[in-house]
């Protein structure tokens, strides 16, 4: 057996080993062997069968698997020794074989052998965040009463007069020199791009049109997104949107007493979910800040499975909508090769904060109470939109209590750190 050693990083090292024919040998042997037991031929005790006959009955593939796994056994615990390295024990190695042939005695595999994460926690206290303002404003709470009222509205066809700015219209767009009619579309009038725009108004259910128009780049439709082309428009509709009035009736709707006491619950509303933001905001700072202070080295074999794990699940939902890998990478302004980069770049950040929260929360001796496992799931439930105990059955079907544990464990050091953080000024 030969070794080459490579340190790809200070917990992470990669090992080349070439198999000796005599323990290429051992190993199919060994595989031979496994698999007897598995074929029983008439006259012949499983496991007796003779080396002559096992080698036309047993399946060559299933042979050269059960052989693979024979030698990485036996010769990767031999490697780690000779080479004195000591594996994180919680991490399982990655093994790839390069090659394998029973007739030459040839065999040749890559392993990359995880070490333990090298922690060294910067001052986790008096971490500086900037805490954006909670007040409300009376913009912020038009708004949001406008857009309740927009969702209580009701729509009316409109048939004595043209196209005005605010109403919706069912337009036909067909380019010159193509078949068939066109694409219907639903659009605001006065939000779509300048020469569309200025086309409709004033134009009346069944008018037709002919313009030179641009089509924005970021066009519905991508085929005619950022082309110059004629088309001819159609209004098949024009309905027009009513709002309901903003009074005591409208508040009275909404389980309020008045306008008033909506425009009070409202303030409520809006603090409580910038609360919640500013709190995703805070603790978001304090990993950057304390992972910027801190040195963190975790192997490769801690974020590669989550990277494959990612991209398989990207791949999948990309192929139940009727598009690959790097249409998605393309739609998101990247190549395959920088979707990959990126996901690399979280996992990694994403095991290194685990590993931080974790390693302040053993330091700082810290418990966790069946409240705060119970208030979490509650949390967790509400973010699912079901009932906590149906959310618990299912944690405990998958084996993934560990998910609410963490969960808990993490708000629990990230509020600890909040509490000791020290506020600055934004710059």
């Amino acid at each position: 057996m030969t070794i080459t050693r490579e340190d790809l990083n200070p917990v992470t090292i990669q090992l080349t080993v070439a198999c000796s024919p005599e323990e290429v040998a051992l190993g199919f042997e060994r595989a031979l062997k496994q698999a007897s037991k598995q074929i029983k031929v008439p006259g012949f005790r499983p496991g007796h069968v003779p080396k002559k006959m096992l080698d036309e009955l047993v399946d060559k593939s299933a042979l050269y698997d059960e052989a693979a796994e024979q030698i990485i056994k036996s010769q990767f615990k031999k490697a780690l020794t000779e080479q004195g390295i000591e594996p994180d024990a919680t991490v399982r190695p990655s093994v790839e074989i390069k090659s394998l042939n029973h007739e030459t005695g040839e065999c040749e595999f890559v392993a990359k052998v995880p070490l333990p994460p090298v922690v060294e926690l910067g001052e986790y206290k008096g971490l500086p965040i900037q805490k954006p303002s909670l007040d409300v404003t009376d913009e912020e709470i038009d708004y949001q009463i406008e857009e309740i009222r927009k969702g209580k509205s009701t729509r009316e066809a409109v048939t004595d007069r043209g196209v005005q700015e605010g109403d919706v219209a069912v337009v036909n767009i067909k380019p010159e020199g193509t078949e068939g009619d066109g694409r219907n579309f639903m659009l605001i009038a006065g939000q779509t791009f300048p020469e569309l725009d200025q086309a409709l108004a004033g134009m009346k259910v069944e008018e037709m049109k002919n313009l030179e128009a641009t089509f924005p780049e970021n066009f519905q439709e991508k085929d005619w997104a950022g082309k110059a082309m004629s088309i001819q428009i159609r209004i098949n509709s024009v309905s027009t949107i009513t709002l309901p009035e903003l009074d005591d009736e409208f508040a009275q709707s909404l389980k309020t007493e008045s306008v008033e006491d909506l425009r009070g619950r409202m303030t409520e509303s809006i603090r409580a979910a910038k609360g919640r933001m500013v709190q995703e905001m805070v603790h978001e700072q304090l990993m950057e800040k304390l992972l910027e202070r801190s040195t963190i080295h975790v192997s490769d074999n801690m974020w590669e499975p989550i990277v494959a794990q990612r991209l398989n699940d990207i791949a999948r939902e990309q192929k139940e909508a009727g598009k690959t890998l790097e249409q998605y990478a393309q739609e998101n302004g990247m190549t395959p090769e920088n979707l990959v980069d990126s996901l690399k770049v979280q996992a990694k950040m994403h095991i290194q904060r685990a590993i931080m929260i974790r390693d302040i929360f053993t330091k700082e001796q810290m418990q966790i109470s069946n409240e705060e496992l119970n208030a979490e799931l509650r949390e967790m439930a509400a973010e699912f939109g079901m009932p906590p105990l149906e959310l618990l059955d299912i944690l405990q079907k998958q084996n993934s209590l560990d998910e609410l544990q963490f969960r808990t464990l993490s708000r629990k050091v990230t509020n600890f750190l909040a509490e000791n953080a020290e506020a600055v000024e934004a710059a």
